[in-house]
Formats: structure tokens, C-alpha cells, sequence
């Protein structure tokens, strides 16, 4: 009788392991056989200091994001929704995604810099503003800033590898004009991606970068919790 109890419970316990082992085995990986384990993006060097005034007549300098990550993109005075970067990709791809995760949320910030067709900057941007407040759901201006001022330092500087992001090279996935490029700014204003905002595979692939970068935040903040509890 005890045999046959013994042989029933192991039969049990069995069943529980075929049912449930692989998610217990997921679960096991994911929060400690691969701890923080996965690519960082390169590191281009530092970007110019910047200075930009805002759709609402406000100053934002670098100074300002220190503590953000800062996806700088420009848009024509013009041609709002697709001559320099298609506005509804980076609408749905990027500024929606951010918009619903709060965590996300006040952790990054979009920069349009509104410039004429040869990439200088206008006088007025108010169109551009008012267009993304009539075309993007639950349009917020300190998450999605429109700005005027002289974006062509960011391209014009010689990065780490001595690219110049006026010309076209390796570095420069995508896009027939620095117009079209996206940078994406870490919290100590640093290049660590450049793609082309007009070809929805690279703005798709522009938000995993994100959070590829907010993922290496993440891991430097589990890190100083971990020594600060020894």
C-alpha cells in the first residue's frame, strides 16, 4: 500500500514538473542565469552643447537633459510630416510606446528641430507645433519638444571616429540627407546611434535602441544597489 501511495505521489510530482518545469526553468533564467547580460550600444563620443528655444518661447539647453535620454530629429517648416523624417512612424513607433510606459516616459525626450529644406533654422515654428497637436494622440510638448535654433553643430562635429554626419559614411544608416537623421543622446550627451527617420524599419529599430539604452541605465543602478547593500 505505502509502494503504491509512494508511486502515486511521484507520478504527481511527475505531471507538476512536464506542466510547469519550463516556465519555473524561464523564470530561473531570466532573473539570475542571465543577470543584465546583453549588447551595449557604441559610444561615438561627446556631442556639442546645444540650445534650442521651444514651440512655447522656453530656453532647453543639454544642460537642461543632463539626466535624459534625448532622441534629436529635424523636421521641415514646409513639409511637417515626411520631407525630413515620416512624423506617423515616429508617432506610433516611438512617441506612442513612450507615452503609455510610464517608466519610459520621464526618462526620454524628443527633440524636432524645425529647419528649412537645406537643413538652417527658421523664425517661426508655431505650424509645426500646432500640427503635432492636431496629428499626434495625446500630444505632450515636454515629452515631444518642437524647437527652433542651429541643429547642423550636431552633424557638423567630429565624433570618435572622425565622422562627419553632413556626409554620408558608414556610420550613417539610411537617408540621402543629414536632414533625415535621427540622434540618439545619452544622459551625459554622448552619441550612441544615428539612423535615418524617413524608413520605418530604422525608426522601429531607433526605439529598441532606447530601451536597449535605458536597460544599461538600469543595470549601472542595480549595480550601485547591490555594492551600496554589502
Amino acid at each position: 500500500m505505502v509502494k503504491r501511495t509512494n508511486a502515486g505521489r511521484l507520478k504527481v510530482i511527475f505531471a507538476f514538473l512536464l506542466l510547469f518545469g519550463p516556465a519555473f526553468l524561464l523564470i530561473f533564467i531570466s532573473t539570475r542565469g542571465c543577470e543584465h547580460k546583453f549588447k551595449q550600444l557604441d559610444d561615438y563620443g561627446a556631442a556639442p552643447e546645444y540650445s534650442f528655444i521651444t514651440s512655447e518661447g522656453r530656453k532647453v539647453t543639454s544642460e537642461d537633459l543632463k539626466e535624459k535620454v534625448v532622441l534629436l530629429n529635424m523636421v521641415q517648416a514646409s513639409c511637417p510630416d515626411s520631407c525630413s523624417v515620416s512624423l506617423w512612424h515616429l508617432d506610433q513607433m516611438i512617441y506612442q510606446k513612450l507615452r503609455k510606459n510610464k517608466k519610459e516616459k520621464g526618462k526620454i525626450r524628443i527633440i524636432s528641430v524645425v529647419t528649412d529644406w537645406e537643413g538652417n533654422s527658421v523664425d517661426s515654428i508655431s505650424s509645426v507645433a500646432d500640427y503635432l497637436k492636431d496629428k499626434i494622440e495625446e500630444y505632450d510638448p515636454e515629452i515631444w519638444m518642437v524647437v527652433r535654433g542651429d541643429a547642423k553643430p550636431m552633424f557638423a562635429h567630429k565624433y570618435k571616429n572622425g565622422a562627419d554626419l553632413l556626409d554620408k559614411g558608414e556610420l550613417l544608416i539610411g537617408g540621402e540627407s543629414f536632414t533625415e537623421r535621427m540622434l540618439l543622446l545619452d544622459k551625459e550627451n554622448h552619441l550612441r546611434m544615428v539612423r535615418s527617420g524617413k524608413i520605418e524599419a530604422y525608426v522601429r529599430e531607433t526605439y529598441g535602441h532606447i530601451a536597449l539604452l535605458l536597460k544599461q541605465y538600469d543595470k549601472v543602478a542595480y549595480e550601485k544597489r547591490k555594492k551600496a547593500e554589502k
